[in-house]
């Protein structure tokens, strides 16, 4: 079997992706699909972490465009994620590969609380940690929730599996003319204020030596792909500034 590029990784998935086609709720179909994707991934022995999104059952900043508190909707959107994360992690188990999921908010009864030691070694037990609940704040998104996790964890690199197959310079679902790059800078990512991901999470990633790579995840293969080093979706990568590593 090929061997892994990526010893540790960040998956960050978005909770839209969970809802199918509706976007909204959960499709036991998509997320059976994205569990078998990510198993085989996990059969090469790399360590996988993965960041879930809620936008499939409330997003934060749409609750504040209805008048609710954002704040309050935030914290209402780190709820939504810790329902996609035990959806994924009893969908994981029947796949045959053990999960656990960990909060940013403790909830004891339902999952365990997030301790990056803790996290760790249930990864090199082989098991996969579903990283719930955000930061833990309002204001942050998942997007920068992965960047953290994935700098505490030392990570090796973080996967934005999204619905397009990388980063575009305008919206390629808009745009018949729209220029995919395979390959940007953190820099380039903020000086030219793409989309793909949140300022807060890129400039993390930058200061920290992390790479992203951008793919589409529904595309068979793709996770895999990515974790073996093949030329998937987008990378961005700064150069190297050594970091140190601890765990």
């Amino acid at each position: 079997m090929p061997k892994a590029k990526y010893k540790r990784i960040i998956l960050k998935v978005s909770g839209e992706v969970f809802g199918g086609k509706h976007k909204v709720g959960i499709d036991p179909l998509v997320l059976q699909t994205v569990a078998k994707e990510i198993k085989k991934a996990h059969r090469h022995n790399v360590q996988i972490a993965i960041v879930v999104g809620g936008g499939n059952i409330f997003r934060g900043i749409s609750g504040e465009g209805e008048g609710i508190d954002r704040s309050t909707g935030d914290y209402m959107g780190m709820l939504a994620t810790v329902i996609n994360a035990l959806a994924l992690q009893d969908v994981l188990e029947k796949e045959g590969v053990y999960a656990r999921v960990q909060t940013a908010i403790e909830m004891k009864a339902i999952a365990e609380p997030f301790i990056r030691r803790r996290a760790i070694r249930h990864m090199q037990k082989g098991r996969v940690v579903i990283l719930a609940a955000g930061t833990g704040n309002p204001y942050f998104t998942t997007d920068t929730t992965a960047a953290l996790r994935a700098a505490e964890i030392n990570a090796d690199v973080v996967l934005k599996a999204t619905k397009v197959d990388g980063v575009y310079d305008k919206d390629p679902f808009l745009h018949k003319d729209a220029k995919k790059f395979q390959k940007l800078s953190h820099m380039n990512v903020l000086k030219r204020r793409l989309k793909v991901l949140d300022a807060t999470a890129a400039s993390l990633c930058m200061d920290n030596n992390i790479p992203i790579i951008v793919f589409d995840l529904m595309k068979k293969g793709n996770i895999e792909r990515v974790v073996l080093g093949k030329t998937v979706g987008t990378m961005i990568v700064s150069p190297k500034i050594p970091r140190p590593r601890s765990g």
